[in-house]
């Protein structure tokens, strides 16, 4: 029988979008564990009906990407009497902006249970004053949390040594994430064989072609420049090869409209856009790759190493952290040639590729596990 609900956690984000992605089923698994779950971000119709499909309260709080000091602090009134209200045990923030008016406002209303998680350090990719700001926002967040989860390692590393916050408060889930991967879903056996044909007749792929895949927003952060350097570098000499480019582009730190218009006319490059659920497009690569400058822990190596391919990363924050070197992918300096090195090992020898594919699921199902996650977080920071 399913107990009464005897402890209420709140989480704090900027936008609804997120959601599937930090806590995703976790909302589930604590609701059946008696734990009644609230909501607070900005408002929109994702967070609506997300929240009846996950049976959560929504709570609509403005929370803006940028500085806006008198909205922020009608954001931390409110949001402190709604903890007060509700008589909330456990806040959790994310994000930057989201968790910094989650531990002001927690702070304020006498909340003892404050968890911070860091999911990543956005000013590692800043400069001048705006480091300093992003920086700043990071102390200040980590100083009024009662708990900090670092999502990875390297993060939790560069927290204790650039005195984020008292060490002391830090820890890391496991092996890292903030919520494991559902490795049910990312499986070669759950790949429906139909879809995965029909997108490689959509997008012209043909059988004897290799495609290596990137899924995530293209952005400079991203190394989007530096993998299309290594892309041109490539099908000089290969003319089997398709890359694949699932994500966006965005406003925000955006590529250069050269890069852009390269990957909108560039034959051997098929760009999606924004997909809703990336699982069947694992199913026609052969080799992922992502070259980001920074990371908190990237998801996207997960799925795709639970889908059995291998990796190429960056020694960067949280990337270095997902794979094990030279036995689920390789690591790369940020660097056009280096990675069309890595790139072409991978093309040339195919029983390597499908070993460290195969290694990387092993990874995965060993130590990043949502349950493995989720089961942490409950006996480090929920039933304390």
């Amino acid at each position: 029988m399913k107990k009464m609900p005897d402890k209420k956690i709140l989480h704090v984000v900027n936008i609804s979008f997120v959601l599937p992605y930090y806590i995703g089923g976790q909302f589930d698994y604590f609701s059946d564990k008696g734990f009644k779950i609230y909501v607070a971000c900005s408002d929109s119709k994702h967070l609506s009906d997300y929240s009846i499909q996950k049976k959560f309260v929504p709570f609509a709080i403005d929370i803006f990407r940028s500085v806006n000091p008198v909205a922020d602090i009608k954001s931390i009134i409110k949001l402190r009497s709604k903890i007060k209200f509700e008589n909330i045990d456990i806040v959790i923030g994310h994000t930057p902006k989201g968790a910094m008016i989650a531990m002001i406002a927690s702070y304020l209303a006498g909340t003892k249970k404050r968890i911070y998680f860091r999911h990543g350090l956005m000013y590692e990719t800043s400069t001048g004053l705006k480091r300093y700001f992003l920086k700043q926002i990071e102390s200040l967040t980590g100083h009024l949390a009662s708990k900090v989860v670092c999502v990875s390692d390297s993060v939790l590393q560069k927290s204790n040594v650039e005195h984020l916050n008292n060490p002391e408060k830090n820890i890391l889930l496991n092996k890292g994430t903030c919520n494991g991967i559902d490795t049910d879903k990312f499986s070669r056996k759950k790949l429906d064989l139909n879809i995965v044909n029909s997108l490689r007749v959509e997008y012209g792929i043909q059988s004897d072609t290799q495609v290596i895949g990137y899924v995530g927003r293209l952005v400079n952060d991203k190394g989007i420049n530096e993998l299309i350097e290594a892309w041109k570098i490539l099908i000089r000499k290969y003319s089997n090869l398709k890359l694949l480019l699932v994500g966006p582009f965005e406003e925000r730190d955006s590529i250069g409209e050269e890069v852009k218009e390269y990957i909108s006319t560039e034959n051997s490059i098929i760009h999606t856009g924004l997909i809703s659920d990336v699982q069947p497009f694992y199913g026609i690569m052969d080799v992922f790759i992502l070259p980001s400058y920074r990371e908190g822990f990237p998801t996207v190596v997960l799925e795709a190493s639970s889908m059995e391919l291998p990796v190429i990363t960056t020694t960067s924050t949280g990337c270095i952290d997902s794979i094990i070197e030279n036995e689920t992918g390789l690591l790369s300096a940020i660097d056009a040639h280096e990675l069309s090195s890595h790139i072409e090992k991978y093309i040339l020898d195919r029983e390597l590729a499908v070993q460290h594919g195969k290694n990387g699921r092993v990874f995965v199902l060993d130590n990043f596990r949502q349950e493995i996650i989720w089961n942490e977080i409950e006996m480090e920071l929920l039933n304390e």
